[in-house]
């Protein structure tokens, strides 16, 4: 058997649906008088009943809500490290993280968003592999597995024997992504497990040289010559779906999400709630998105104000991804990670994105 840790972060993600842009420090409370609901439970448990490799684990597991919640399925030795009180902090996760280490833990699993990682990257460098399952509303960083399946799949091939490789941990600019600025630099490396397919890439910057930016403004000059003045259209985060406004002359919230009908702007910075009080009034929408830079996230990566159950009344058909070609020429395919592994399934398969002034690519979204 092999000594493996778990640490769970039970506020991670739940800014997401909500709109905001993490759930650090105030934030969470903010999160919670915005109405909610934790994130990180539903992705642990889906993780966790992936793992084929249950029965070769001794676990060395958080308490509580950071990981006793959510073990009554493992059968092998359960090991309580550390102590917690009612909040939660990132000085939980560093201890216990610690504690693990000097208990022999020969693999740690984490969930959570990029915050989680730094502090696990504080706590132990890169003493022993890692596997993070993606649960945070950032979740740029390399480390992290494409979803909590992908996650489970990588825990099995460690306990297998698999090498191990390194990979970068993202540190964000906290107070800039909340002013709508995206700012991150390498922070450090985690060892991951060696299985590529598995895991995402880092975010990568857009590019801003000439050719990008004419190619951004022949897919919004499409674009905007083809709407439909009687549709709602929900436009992601990103550089190329702003570049759509800026063809009708509107603003745009860089890391949210706008609403657009008949050229004119109906809302800005939308959370769950404001998107579905809109389909009381419009009912014909669409989603448009493009795919998060590097790694090819068309949803579940900084735009979890799209949720399955937005997603789901919108249509999945009614869903127009925009990409520059230079952007594609760089992934073998997109991704999808809503939370909901149907939905996810739903998506998955050969779509069009549209690329240039009357031009499209046909790509695959892997779910």
């Amino acid at each position: 058997m092999k000594r493996v840790g778990l640490i769970v972060n039970p506020v991670a993600g739940m800014g997401g649906s909500v709109g905001l842009k993490g759930t650090d420090g105030e934030l969470y409370r903010r999160a919670l008088e915005l109405g909610a609901e934790p994130v990180t439970p539903g992705r642990t448990e889906e993780f966790l009943s992936r793992i084929q490799r249950k029965d070769d684990i001794a676990l060395l597991v958080a308490p509580g809500k950071m990981g006793t919640d959510y073990v009554a399925g493992f059968n092998g030795p359960v090991t309580v490290v550390g102590e917690i009180g009612e909040e939660t902090s990132a000085d939980d996760t560093r201890r216990i993280a610690t504690e693990m280490v000097e208990r022999r833990a020969e693999l740690l699993i984490f969930v959570g968003g990029d915050g989680t990682a730094r502090d696990i990257y504080d706590a132990i460098d890169a003493e022993v592999p890692v596997v993070a399952v993606p649960a945070g509303v950032k979740a740029y960083s390399a480390v992290f597995a494409v979803n909590p399946r992908a996650a489970a799949h990588m825990v099995d091939v460690f306990m297998e024997g698999s090498s191990v490789t390194q990979q970068e941990v993202l540190d964000i600019d906290e107070d800039a992504f909340r002013e709508d600025r995206l700012a991150s630099r390498r922070y450090g490396t985690l060892l991951v497990p060696e299985e590529r397919r598995f895991l995402q890439r880092g975010k990568v910057a857009s590019s801003g040289s000439p050719s990008v930016e004419e190619s951004k403004r022949e897919i919004a000059g499409f674009f905007v010559e083809g709407m439909d003045p009687e549709t709602l259209y929900l436009l992601g985060p990103g550089t190329t779906v702003r570049a759509i406004t800026e063809e009708m002359g509107l603003p745009k919230t860089l890391l949210g999400v706008d609403a657009v009908v008949a050229r004119r702007q109906v809302g800005a910075d939308l959370n769950e709630q404001m998107i579905l009080d809109l389909f009381q009034e419009y009912l014909t929408r669409v989603i448009v998105v493009t795919p998060l830079g590097g790694n090819g996230f068309i949803f579940g990566r900084g735009n979890k104000q799209f949720t399955p159950h937005v997603i789901r009344r919108a249509g999945p058909e009614n869903i127009h991804v925009i990409a520059t070609r230079q952007k594609l020429r760089t992934l073998d395919c997109l991704h999808v990670d809503t939370g909901d592994p149907e939905l996810d399934e739903t998506l998955a398969g050969w779509i069009t994105v549209t690329v240039g002034y009357r031009q499209s690519r046909m790509i695959q979204v892997a779910g």
